[in-house]
């Protein structure tokens, strides 16, 4: 998409992740009238809930076109770079670009992996020991061939470690936990740690802290823009187990707070930090109401008696 001569006017966007959301986010700013048409409800799948979906609604609010719960059932091409795309609930979209952003499995099928005894995962990715060492000892591999996190910085984590490990006489392995990650759409979504969801799923109980606001910088500007912040917290340790940012330089501003996260910081030691002001940084450290707090006994016993409700 890269190598286009002109940027399409009326792109058709498939897909919910990161390539998707980014291009959708791009080609908007270009001018074209993009539609992105998504499975769920929502984007971004694994992200937090309340992220992507301030995120989604950001998007629409700005005119990306979101086609929810929904995906493409034919797509008939009526021309150079004219299309039309029917969804399955019989809407029908004009285009005259298609990016099928719906996902990628690692490219090992050819290869003859298999037949050397190297297990593989249901698409394709090479299972692999924390220190990159295949079901065949003498084999390893390392980054997106692999089944874990496709992410440049994480592959090249564990390049390092591979080669301080079998030519540095320094044994280690690549840490994975709390990785942050970025989306680079419009606006931005940083994140790391863990989503509520899976933080209430290990952790039993936790404490959300919740902030929603207007940047200074687009108060001045007349932008409506709004961005999100959201740290979560164990309930039992006080540590801060999750930080997450919808709005301008949202991928900037969390590799500090990465740093913070990976030495287990917990919240009164966050509370503890003087913000620079005005920035939209310091709002991580001057939220001290808690938003709401979850317990993992309560919300399964919550989820039991829906069903008997409905009936």
């Amino acid at each position: 998409i890269f190598y286009l001569k002109e940027a399409p006017k009326k792109p058709v966007i498939l897909g919910s992740g990161y390539i998707a959301v980014e291009f959708a986010g791009i080609l908007h700013g270009y001018g074209a009238d993009v539609h992105l048409v998504i499975r769920r409800d929502s984007i971004l799948r694994g992200f937090d809930k309340d992220c992507a979906d301030f995120l989604r609604d950001s998007m629409m609010n700005s005119g990306v076109n979101v086609h929810q719960n929904t995906e493409a059932t034919k797509i008939e091409k009526r021309g150079e770079n004219d299309y039309l795309v029917t969804l399955k609930d019989g809407t029908t979209i004009e285009a005259d670009m298609i990016l099928a952003a719906i996902g990628r499995n690692p490219k090992t099928t050819g290869l003859g992996l298999e037949d050397a005894g190297i297990e593989l995962d249901k698409n394709g990715g090479v299972v692999v020991k924390k220190d990159g060492q295949t079901s065949v000892p003498s084999i390893y591999a390392i980054g997106d061939c692999t089944a874990t996190l496709q992410l440049t910085p994480v592959a090249l984590a564990e390049g390092h470690c591979f080669a301080d490990t079998h030519f540095g006489n320094n044994p280690r392995t690549a840490d994975l936990e709390d990785v942050a990650t970025a989306v680079f759409s419009h606006p931005n979504l940083g994140t790391v740690g863990l989503p509520e969801d899976r933080a209430l799923e290990k952790y039993g109980k936790i404490k959300v802290f919740k902030s929603e606001f207007r940047p200074l910088k687009h108060t001045v500007s007349g932008s409506s823009e709004r961005s999100l912040m959201k740290i979560i917290v164990d309930s039992a340790s006080d540590r801060v187990v999750g930080m997450h940012m919808v709005g301008a330089h949202a991928g900037e501003l969390m590799q500090g707070f990465a740093a913070a996260i990976k030495m287990r910081i917990t919240k009164k030691q966050l509370d503890s930090v003087i913000g620079i002001h005005p920035t939209s940084a310091e709002e991580f450290v001057t939220m001290r109401s808690v938003s709401y707090e979850k317990s993992l006994e309560e919300e399964k016993a919550k989820a039991q008696k829906e069903p008997a409700l409905q009936k």
